[in-house]
C-alpha cells in the first residue's frame, strides 16, 4: 500500500470523528454523537455474536466499521435530508469506491463489505443492520434519559425496533423498551 493514500484515507476517517449524526442535531441534541462514535459502538457490540451462530465474528465487528466510511465523503444522509433513497446509495457507493482506491490490495474487500452491508444478502449484513437499530434506539434512550425528554425521540423507536430481528438482539432492545417506560415523564407545569 502507499503511505501517501493511507494518509489521505487517515484523514478521511478522521472527519467521521467529528461528524454529529444529522438525526440528532435535528432534534437539537446537545453534545450528539459522532458517526465514527455510532460506528465504535457497533463494532464493539459484535461481540455478541455467539460462536455457536453462522455468523463470521470478525466479518461482522469489519462491516461495523465500514458500514458508514462514505459518509467521511457524503455527509450523514437521513430520510429528512431530501434526497431520494436510490440516490443516496449512488453517491454512498461512489464515495465508497473513491476511498476503496486509497487502500491498495485492501480497497476490493473494503469495497465488497460495504456493498454486502448495502444489500443485505448474508446473515452478516443482516446481523450489523439490527446492530444498526439496535445502537440507534440505546442512543435514543441515553440522549432522553440525560436531558430528561422522555418521548422526545419516539420517532427513532418506532422506525427500528421492530425491524430488529436478532433474537438476542431484539431481547436487548426489548430491554431497553422495558428501561425506557421506567424513565420519569418530564412535569408540565401549569
Amino acid at each position: 500500500m502507499e503511505t501517501g493514500q493511507l494518509f489521505e484515507f487517515m484523514e478521511l476517517v478522521g472527519r467521521l470523528k467529528h461528524m454529529k449524526r444529522t438525526g440528532w442535531l435535528r432534534f437539537g441534541i446537545d453534545d450528539a454523537e459522532t458517526i465514527a462514535g455510532h460506528m465504535y459502538r457497533m463494532a464493539v457490540l459484535a461481540l455478541l455474536v455467539d460462536t455457536e451462530e453462522n455468523i463470521n465474528k470478525a466479518k461482522v465487528m469489519e462491516m461495523a466499521l465500514v458500514h458508514d466510511l462514505a459518509e467521511a465523503i457524503v455527509g450523514d444522509i437521513t430520510p429528512h435530508c431530501g434526497v431520494p433513497v436510490a440516490e443516496k446509495h449512488r453517491r454512498e457507493d461512489e464515495a465508497m469506491v473513491e476511498i476503496s482506491k486509497l487502500l491498495g490490495n485492501k480497497g476490493p474487500e473494503t469495497l465488497k463489505l460495504f456493498r454486502e452491508y448495502e444489500s443485505r444478502d448474508s446473515p452478516e449484513a443482516k446481523f450489523v443492520k439490527d446492530l444498526d437499530r439496535l445502537d440507534l434506539i440505546m442512543q435514543a434512550y441515553e440522549y432522553e434519559k440525560r436531558d430528561q425528554t422522555h418521548g422526545k425521540l419516539e420517532e427513532f423507536f418506532a422506525a427500528s425496533t421492530e425491524h430488529i430481528s436478532h433474537p438476542l438482539l431484539k431481547k436487548i432492545a426489548n430491554e431497553i423498551l422495558t428501561r425506557r417506560a421506567e424513565l420519569t415523564p418530564p412535569t408540565v407545569e401549569h
